[in-house]
Order: structure tokens, then C-alpha cells, then sequence
């Protein structure tokens, strides 16, 4: 398998499931703005998905992927799917308790995750009401992860790569065509996000009955807790639960914090986050997909060299491709947010606002996909501790940073302490790899680094030019032309900063790698 072929087909995927989650931002930035409603939804879906990344895409993932990779190398086919079944179960019966507890106690967690929103009764009872319709979201998603982890250990990345497209459109589906429907709009979102979790996990299945691995949920748990491989997986899923959870307390604790500072500030950096997963999603989800399998196999294998040249590998891809897009957010914030969202209800104080936070992810975004890499190194090797001990240093930097931070920049300053504290994050996680051994960084950075350095000059000279010179503010009342502008300036800066480094004599052909 060629990885950077299998890193583009991801990225493809990924960047279309980012286009129609963003066609999916643009169209409740239009019909329902930043207000309080918007705020609602948004904190009652972060609630969903906070557990979604708990029990899925987080903790169980870096748990799974490993022990399924061993098991799939070393124990045969009809083990491996007895242990995919036996997990299956467990994790589902799990995850409908879990579902069911929140669906009682909705008032409750919603008023710990924004107690701000209690001042105004008819809101808080929205995202209430909102939050018990999307809490059976988490047993659909997670399941699909069980089907896209399955799916990437037999190295078919594509279809677990496309199926959050479908959540999009059936979030687009309902703010189109229900939300006018009914006595209060914004429910309609709520009920696309079930939808979607039904798709995201049905369009799984015939690939994975293919491969002879569609998982069966039985209602034998004792059996199914006994398995050995699901022992393994549970006693690290404590270790991964709490890594996980470290990030998400302090996204919760960011969360309420911005529903008590201005009336949209909860919106603000939802639509901020929206721009900044773009670049996060495309090069940090989706070298993480590709490069944990791989890692854990090496690692299955006995193969160190292998093992630290797949991290050396996936770093210099993350730096080339992260560096000038945390240029372009931190400098171009502005013209993307009007660009993008200015429209109906989303006005031009919304765009400052939005762009304020947008500006500030941009320090840190090389931070947050470098994470997704360095981390993977850890989780291929089930040790899970390291990272918890980082992630518990980091969760207290990041909020002694908030008490700094948001006095000066109100919600940006959230996004910056996040920002920084991924950076802490990334640089730990580097020493704790290279003190082990674990990774032996090959010749040339260097040279790597003075090359990106002097394209990424270039290139912030450029976006400075087109930002300072155009009122994208105004250009509102053109939009095609703005739209046109924006796409035209990123394309030319982007062929700039390529060709810089061609010019300069960059190894382009060292990402050209196999792996059997």
C-alpha cells in the first residue's frame, strides 16, 4: 500500500465530508444566526459528542485498533471476528445504559455544561429537549467506529472516510426541508443528527460483510465479557478514557465558560472550530487513521526501524502541510469568516467575533495536528499512560492560561489557551518518544525546516497583501466576486508556496512510500 496515495484518498473524503459540514454551518449561520437558539444547539450537541469521543472515536479507538491489529496478525480470521463480536456486544449494552441515563438526567448535564444558558428558561429548555434527541447518537457513531476501526485494520480506508459526508446531508436535508415545518426550527437539526448516525452506520455494512466481519451484538454478556481480548481492551480503555476525557473536561469547561460572556460567544467558537477542523481533519484524523493500523502492526511485528521511520514519515508530511495552513488561519481569518458565513442573520460584528477566535487557533493549530500523530505513536504501543500524565499537565495549563487569557481576549482568548496548551502538548509527547527511542528522527530536518521557513514567508506576505487590501467585510454586497477572490488568492498563494519549495530543491519524492 502506497501511504500517501491512502493519506490523499482519506484527505479526499475528508475534505468533502468538511465541504458539506461547512455547506451545513453556512446554511444555520443564515437561517438561525448566533443568537441564543443557535447557542442551544450547539451546546446540545457538543454534549452527544463529547461522549461520542469518550466511547468512540477516542478512548475506545486507541484501545481497539492495537489488540484488533495483534489479533488480526497473529491469531487468524475466526478469533478475530470472535473478538470483534464479544467487543461489539459490551460496547453496545454499555452505550444503551449510557443512553438512557442521559436521556433522564438531560436538565442536569445541560446545566453543568452551560450554566449560563439557565438565565434564560426558554432556551435552556430547548437544548434540553435537543440533547435527549441526540443522546442515542452515541450508540450509532459508535458502532460506526467499531465498523471504521474493523474496516481500516483490513486497510479500506475510503468508506469510513466518506460516511460522516451523510450526516451533513442529512443535517442540510432538515434544515432545508423540515425546519420550516415546524414551531421551532432549529429542532430540525437535532433530529438530522439521528438520521445521519442511521446512515454513517447502515452504509458500513456491506463492506464489512465482505470481509466477513459485520460484528453480532448478542445478549450473552457475561460470555462476551470474559473474552480475553475484550479484558485487553477494557483494562486499556480506563488508561484512554481519562486521556480522552482531560481534552473534552476542558472543551466543557471552555463551553461554559463563553455561555456566560457575551450573548454568541458559544456560537462564535463553534463556527470558528468549524474552519479550524478543515485543516485539523484533512491532515491530523486522517494521517492518525492511516498511521495507527500501521504503527500497531509494525509494532505486532517487531519492527522498530519501521515503527519510527512511519512517524518520521507522517511529522514532515504534518509540518509541509500544517505550517501554511496555520498561516492562512492565523492571517487570512478574516477573509475567510466573511467569505464563508456572512450571510442572512450572520452579520458583520458576528464575522470580527468569529475571526477573533479563528486568528487565535492558528497559533496553535500545528499543535493540534501534531498531536494526532505523536499521540498514535503512543496508543500503537498500548502504552496510554504517557499520554494521560501530558494531557493532565496540559488540561491545567490550559485553564490557568483561561484565567489570562479571556480577561484580555474575551472568547478568542479560549481558543488561544487551547492553542498554546496544544503546543505544550505536541512538545511533551515529542521528548517523552525520542527519550524512549521510540522515534530516531532521519537526516535532512534541518534543511526541511530552513526550506519551509522561506516558503512560509512567502506566503504570509502574500495573504497579507490580499487581506489588507480588500474590505471583505463590505465585499458582502458582491459575493461571487468574493467568493471568486478568495479562491483565486488561496490557489495563487498556495502554487507560491509550492513552487518556492521546488525551487529551493525540496524532497518532494521522500513521501513516495510503501508499506507491505
Amino acid at each position: 500500500m502506497n501511504l500517501l496515495k491512502a493519506f490523499a484518498m482519506v484527505s479526499g473524503f475528508t475534505m468533502l465530508s468538511r465541504i458539506t459540514g461547512l455547506f451545513r454551518e453556512i446554511l444555520i449561520a443564515r437561517m438561525f444566526g448566533a443568537g441564543p437558539m443557535t447557542d442551544a444547539y450547539n451546546v446540545a450537541f457538543r454534549i452527544p459528542n463529547l461522549l461520542r469521543r469518550l466511547s468512540a472515536e477516542g478512548a475506545f479507538s486507541q484501545a481497539f485498533l492495537p489488540i484488533l491489529a495483534e489479533y488480526k496478525t497473529q491469531q487468524g480470521q475466526n478469533e478475530t471476528k470472535r473478538f470483534i463480536d464479544a467487543v461489539a456486544t459490551i460496547l453496545f449494552w454499555i452505550l444503551l445504559l449510557l443512553t438512557f441515563t442521559g436521556v433522564l438526567g438531560a436538565t442536569g448535564v445541560v446545566y453543568v455544561v452551560a450554566t449560563g444558558l439557565s438565565r434564560e428558561e426558554g432556551i435552556f429548555d430547548a437544548a434540553i429537549f435537543m440533547t435527549r434527541v441526540m443522546f442515542s447518537y452515541i450508540v450509532l457513531i459508535s458502532l460506526t467506529t467499531l465498523g471504521a476501526g474493523v474496516l481500516n485494520a483490513w486497510r479500506q480506508f475510503s468508506l469510513p472516510a466518506f460516511a460522516p459526508v451523510l450526516l451533513n446531508v442529512s443535517s442540510i436535508f432538515a434544515s432545508l426541508w423540515v425546519a420550516p415545518h415546524l414551531e421551532t426550527p432549529v429542532y430540525a437539526l437535532a433530529y438530522g443528527v439521528i438520521a445521519g448516525g442511521i446512515l454513517q452506520l447502515s452504509i458500513q455494512l456491506p463492506a464489512l460483510s465482505n470481509i466477513g466481519m459485520i460484528p453480532r451484538i448478542s445478549f450473552d454478556i457475561r460470555a462476551a465479557w470474559s473474552h480475553q481480548g475484550v479484558k485487553r481492551v477494557m483494562s486499556q480503555m480506563l488508561p484512554a478514557t481519562l486521556a480522552v476525557s482531560i481534552a473534552q473536561v476542558s472543551l466543557m469547561i471552555n463551553t461554559n465558560i463563553a455561555s456566560r460572556l457575551t450573548q454568541g460567544s458559544v456560537s462564535w467558537l463553534a463556527y470558528a472550530d468549524r474552519l479550524m477542523e478543515f485543516p485539523t481533519a484533512l491532515l491530523g484524523v486522517a494521517l492518525g487513521t492511516i498511521l495507527l493500523p500501521n504503527l500497531s502492526t509494525a509494532h505486532a511485528d517487531g519492527d522498530p526501524n519501521t515503527y519510527s521511520s512511519l512517524l518520521d514519515w507522517g511529522l514532515r508530511l504534518t509540518f509541509l502541510l500544517a505550517t501554511p495552513s496555520a498561516v492562512s488561519l492565523f492571517i487570512y481569518a478574516e477573509p475567510l469568516t466573511a467569505t464563508i458565513y456572512q450571510y442572512g442573520h450572520f452579520d458583520a460584528h458576528d464575522v470580527l467575533m468569529t475571526a477573533h477566535a479563528l486568528t487565535a487557533y492558528g497559533i496553535g493549530l500545528v499543535g493540534l495536528i501534531l498531536i494526532k500523530i505523536l499521540a498514535s505513536a503512543f496508543y500503537a504501543k498500548r502504552d496510554i499512560k504517557t499520554p494521560v500524565k501530558i494531557a493532565v499537565l496540559v488540561l491545567i495549563a490550559t485553564q490557568l492560561a483561561n484565567l489570562l487569557f479571556v480577561r484580555w481576549f474575551a472568547h478568542a482568548g479560549l481558543t488561544l489557551s487551547i492553542g498554546v496548551g496544544a503546543c505544550m502538548n505536541a512538545a511533551l509527547l515529542f521528548v517523552g518518544l525520542y527519550r524512549r527511542g521510540i522515534y530516531r528522527p532521519a537526516s535532512g530536518w534541518r534543511l526541511f525546516f530552513a526550506q519551509l521557513l522561506a516558503a512560509c514567508l512567502l506566503l504570509s506576505g502574500m495573504l497579507l497583501w490580499f487581506a489588507q487590501s480588500f474590505d471583505w467585510i463590505a465585499l458582502g454586497q458582491h459575493p461571487f466576486m468574493r467568493v471568486a477572490l478568495l479562491s483565486g488568492s488561496l490557489l495563487l498563494c498556495g502554487v507560491i508556496y509550492f513552487l518556492a519549495l521546488f525551487v529551493m530543491g525540496f524532497n518532494f519524492s521522500f513521501f513516495r512510500r510503501d508499506v507491505a
